[in-house]
């Protein structure tokens, strides 16, 4: 199964639960991976046989520049949803949200969410 992956889209968001958070908000970064039959589907060199990633990236930019939340799960899985609907010829999906600045004692890289869904097809 081909896959088309957009990794480390960045984003300044106001997703959190701290004040902070809200009022300065921070970086997250998005990865999408789309499980895609490019090898039984993509054939003729034309745009229209497979996922677009500009659309995907205009589709997430869209959406976490609009919405809110205060936790990084309901992000990514209103994204995940979004997207599923959005692209019913993608078998599966995997959302991976990174919040870079956590506002919280201790040293680590990022914080990470993951979240992957199926997209159910008519088999009659």
């Amino acid at each position: 199964m081909g896959k088309i992956k957009l990794n480390n889209m960045q984003f300044h968001t106001y997703n959190g639960v701290l004040v902070e958070e809200k009022k300065i908000g921070q970086r997250i970064q998005i990865d999408v991976e789309i499980q895609y039959p490019i090898e039984t589907q993509v054939h003729d060199d034309d745009l229209t046989t497979t996922i677009s990633y500009a659309d995907v990236y205009d589709d997430v930019a869209n959406f976490v520049n609009e919405f809110n939340f205060n936790l990084i799960e309901s992000v990514a899985n209103g994204l995940l949803q979004l997207l599923l609907a959005k692209y019913p010829m993608a078998e599966a999906m995997t959302v991976r949200i990174r919040k870079v600045g956590v506002p919280i004692a201790g040293i680590f890289d990022n914080m990470e969410i993951e979240v992957s869904g199926v997209n159910q097809h008519d088999t009659k």
